[in-house]
C-alpha cells in the first residue's frame, strides 16, 4: 500500500495503530508497529494515530466470555476503552490537517480491569455469572501487568465512557 502511495504521488499518510504498539508483545501490537515504521520511512508526510480497545470490541469480547458459565477473568488485564465515533472524528481532524507524525494516544476516561468491564456488561444485561480470577502467564501477562497496553501521560482522553456505550447498546 505504501509503494503504490509512493508511486501516485500521496501527500499524506494518516495511519491508525494501538496504544501500546511500541511495548506489548503481541503479534497483532508488532504488526501495527511494523506498520507505523514503513510509513515513516516512507517518505511520504504522515501520521500515526494510536487509540486505545474501542468499545465495540471489548463488547464483543465480554460479550462472548458472558455466554460461559464461569466468567473467566484474566488478572492484571487492564483496558481504557475508548469510542470509536470519537476516534473516528480524531481521524478525519487530522487527515484534513497538516501531516504531525506520532501524535498524543487517543484513550477513554477510565481505565477498567476486565472483571469490573464484564460485571458491567453482565450487570448492563441483566445477568449474572460467577467470574473466575484467571492468571495471564508469560510475557504477556508481565506486560499487561507492567500495564504496557495502557497510556496515560500526554494523551488525549476521551469523553465517552464504558457505562456510556453499555446503556446505549443494551437498551
Amino acid at each position: 500500500l505504501v509503494e503504490a502511495a509512493v508511486r501516485t504521488g500521496v501527500k499524506h499518510i494518516v495511519y491508525i495503530s494501538v496504544t501500546g504498539a511500541d511495548t506489548m508483545p503481541i503479534g497483532w501490537f508488532r504488526a501495527k508497529l511494523g506498520a507505523e515504521r514503513v510509513i515513516a520511512e516512507s517518505g511520504i508526510p504522515w501520521t500515526t494515530l494510536r487509540a486505545a480497545q474501542f468499545h465495540d470490541l471489548v463488547l464483543d469480547t465480554v460479550g462472548k466470555m458472558a455466554k460461559m458459565p464461569v466468567v473467566p477473568c484474566p488478572g492484571g488485564l487492564r483496558f481504557q476503552p475508548v469510542d470509536s465515533r470519537e476516534v473516528a472524528a480524531r481521524l478525519v481532524e487530522l487527515t484534513l490537517g497538516q501531516p504531525a507524525g506520532l501524535v498524543p494516544d487517543l484513550v477513554g476516561p477510565t481505565v477498567y480491569a476486565m472483571a469490573d468491564l464484564a460485571r458491567g456488561y453482565l450487570g448492563a444485561r441483566g445477568k449474572r455469572r460467577p467470574m473466575l480470577p484467571v492468571r495471564m502467564p508469560g510475557k504477556v501477562g508481565r506486560a499487561y501487568r507492567a500495564a504496557d497496553n495502557l497510556s496515560v501521560d500526554g494523551v488525549l482522553v476521551g469523553k465517552r465512557t464504558w457505562e456510556d456505550f453499555l446503556a446505549e447498546q443494551v437498551s
